[in-house]
């Protein structure tokens, strides 16, 4: 499969933030967010042909008991099945970061689900050529509910402005998903810009109860690969 990176750091977002960690970032997406922080796995994919037990060296030349499989899209990665049974066999915590679109029966200890809201689709971003194809698979209920089953789970919600969490909510009270497995982080690539919309997110967490997420890596180091 087409792995963007490998690198050793700390969870950034959602209820294992600050955890050490491991990251497999596969490349290749069925979705397209404007907002997209790592573009050279969706936007222009790029990265190495591994196969899985390269990928599993790779990850276990690292200290750490947490994995983290991301993208791009993880669930639609080749072999992807295979590469977290692998992993897990030596006692790893696995985490799949996914948008919630697609379901493979893998070996997962948390399903970050982070289904996207119609912040996401990209009128504007190239011309708006994905925007049709976007905003029809960035929300699948039945892949939703299958996963939140099969999986524990915590779903992961980027917030843009105030009014994103009409769409949250009636989100939440679909599915019945228990508040303290809502995450709320706010959308944004630069500390200033976390900062400036986290004050105002925090409170509709507190009014909710629901998680606030910071993006730690964000805030440590930037908008940067590799961290």
């Amino acid at each position: 499969m087409k792995i963007a990176e490998i690198f050793y750091s700390i969870q950034g977002e959602g209820i294992l933030a600050g955890a050490p960690s491991v990251f497999v970032r596969t490349s290749g997406c069925n979705l397209r967010c404007t907002w997209c922080d790592t573009p050279y796995t969706s936007w222009a994919p790029e990265g190495t042909q591994m196969d899985v037990a390269d990928i599993v060296r790779a990850a276990a030349a690292f200290p750490a008991t947490h994995v983290v499989v991301t993208g791009g899209e993880p669930m639609i990665a080749p072999e992807i099945v295979e590469l977290c049974a692998a992993l897990g066999e030596g006692g790893s915590h696995i985490t799949i970061e996914t948008a919630g679109t697609v379901f493979a029966p893998v070996r997962c200890d948390l399903m970050s689900i982070s289904p996207k809201l119609a912040n996401s689709v990209p009128h504007e971003r190239d011309g708006g050529r994905w925007a049709a194809q976007h905003d029809r698979l960035r929300y699948r209920p039945d892949v939703l509910r299958l996963l939140m089953s099969e999986y524990e789970y915590q779903l992961k919600f980027v917030i843009a402005a105030p009014a994103d969490m009409e769409e949250v909510d009636t989100m939440v009270e679909e599915f019945g998903a228990a508040r303290d497995r809502i995450v709320l982080m706010p959308e944004g690539v630069d500390a200033e810009t976390l900062a400036d919309r986290g004050r105002w997110l925090v409170e509709i967490c507190k009014q909710r109860g629901y998680r606030f997420s910071p993006r730690l890596h964000v805030v440590l180091w930037g908008n940067r690969r590799g961290v």
